[in-house]
């Protein structure tokens, strides 16, 4: 964790690539009380990113990540549903 405020958070998530960001960004975005989101990947040959999200109305940003987190995961669950149907199809 690089920063926590009552609405801020900045965290670097080791090892993740820009499609785990690109998607937690996506999902952040899609939050009711975000004000912010994004990601930056500070230099090319380390692969930490860091995420960040500012929140509104009180909101905890933690509270917001974690909901991102589990829509990501309910999201990835269902592809992986879809795609062994898909798969038995053929």
């Amino acid at each position: 964790m690089l920063k926590k405020t009552s609405n801020e958070l900045r965290i670097e998530v080791e090892g993740a690539g820009h499609t785990l960001c690109n998607l937690l960004q996506k999902k952040l975005l899609e939050e009711e009380h975000v004000d912010l989101a994004g990601y930056d990947v500070p230099h090319p040959l380390a692969s930490s990113p860091v995420i960040y999200v500012r929140t509104t109305d009180g909101v905890k940003p933690e509270t917001i990540l974690r909901n991102a987190l589990e829509k990501a995961r309910d999201m990835n669950k269902e592809f992986g549903k879809e795609l062994a149907r898909a798969l038995k199809e053929k």
